[in-house]
């Protein structure tokens, strides 16, 4: 774990050791770890010379009876992990640089690349998932063949990390084998999964950066793709996603099998539904509470919260939305 620190693998177990006792000597480590005695001092020395550990006296001195001690590891490793930290931030403003450079280089300054062979597709997926830091969002049709959902390890990688990610999936495509395994694997994961009745085009958003689409209208399965960067495309293509996402309906899992279910936000509960069926049938209130074992307030208060999420202002209007929303 401390190779991100620059420690190579069999200085970061003597160092762990190290740490784990208040001082030690080379042959010491040597017979726990099964290391020759001069090669335990080397790389005693070599943790010294870094800052790491702390001799008593110098090793070329006492050699294998140099005492060394661990040097406290926020104080030793502190320091390096915040230069790492100053050259990856380095390094990313760099990454963004040289993309617009390779973008202008190649595209001729243009937000959009056309990408047509399938395997630089694949990367283009692989890379625009492995640049996200916050957010992925993504709209699935059925029968994708140039990605296969199932070999998206990078979207593995991504939610690992951090990465929120929020799918739209055509109701067509759970269908298909092997689908609703994935759905529960997503949403086990933290993943947002929902689903419509139509996808129009297949794509995919990293953060507020980049997008991917296919190139073609009505092509959704075919390689030819277009990447789309920053801009006002790009913005509308958030900007339509997101009302996509309020009209979906989102899945969950059930509580029983391996199986999700829609929660339809705009649903009633079965005792609502009863109460309705009722009322829209002609009985009067009391009758229906009767026959439902409740009291007659109860049946009015469940008959008004039903007609305030209707936005009816009678019970003959919410008979006709409740019948357009299949509540009854």
């Amino acid at each position: 774990m401390l190779a991100a620190l620059g420690l190579a693998r069999d200085e970061e177990e003597v160092y762990r050791l190290l740490v784990s006792r208040a001082g030690t000597r080379p042959q010491e480590l040597a017979a726990e770890t099964r290391r020759a005695p001069a090669e335990v001092l080397r790389l005693l020395t070599a943790l010294a010379e870094r800052g790491l550990a702390v001799a008593d006296a110098p090793a070329a001195a006492h050699g294998h009876a140099t005492l060394f001690r661990a040097a406290p590891p926020a104080v030793a490793l502190g320091g390096v992990l915040r230069s790492r930290r100053d050259e990856l931030h380095a390094a990313e403003l760099e990454l963004l640089v040289l993309a617009d450079q390779h973008r202008a280089a190649t595209a001729g300054g243009s937000v959009v690349e056309v990408i047509t062979d399938v395997e630089a597709v694949r990367h283009r997926f692989t890379q625009l998932q492995e640049s996200a830091r916050h957010e992925v969002r993504s709209m699935m049709v059925p029968e994708l063949s140039v990605v296969p959902p199932r070999s998206n390890a990078a979207e593995e990688s991504g939610v690992r990390r951090g990465v929120l990610y929020r799918t739209i999936v055509q109701r067509d495509a759970m269908q298909e084998p092997g689908m609703v395994a994935q759905a529960l694997a997503a949403l086990s994961a933290g993943q947002q999964v929902s689903v419509t009745d139509v996808v129009p085009v297949k794509f995919m958003i990293a953060d507020r950066e980049l997008a991917m689409l296919p190139l073609l209208p009505g092509r959704n399965t075919d390689a030819a793709s277009v990447l789309v960067h920053a801009g006002g495309l790009l913005e509308a293509l958030v900007a339509y996603f997101e009302l996509a996402w309020e009209q979906a309906y989102p899945l969950s899992l059930t509580m029983i099998g391996d199986a999700v279910t829609e929660a339809r936000p705009d649903a009633i509960d079965p005792l609502d539904a009863r109460v309705l069926n009722l009322v829209l049938a002609g009985l009067t209130d009391q009758a229906a509470a009767s026959q439902l074992g409740v009291s007659r307030r109860t049946v009015q208060r469940r008959i008004g919260e039903l007609m305030v999420k209707a936005g009816a202002e009678s019970r003959i209007q919410l008979g006709w939305i409740a019948a357009r929303k299949g509540w009854a």
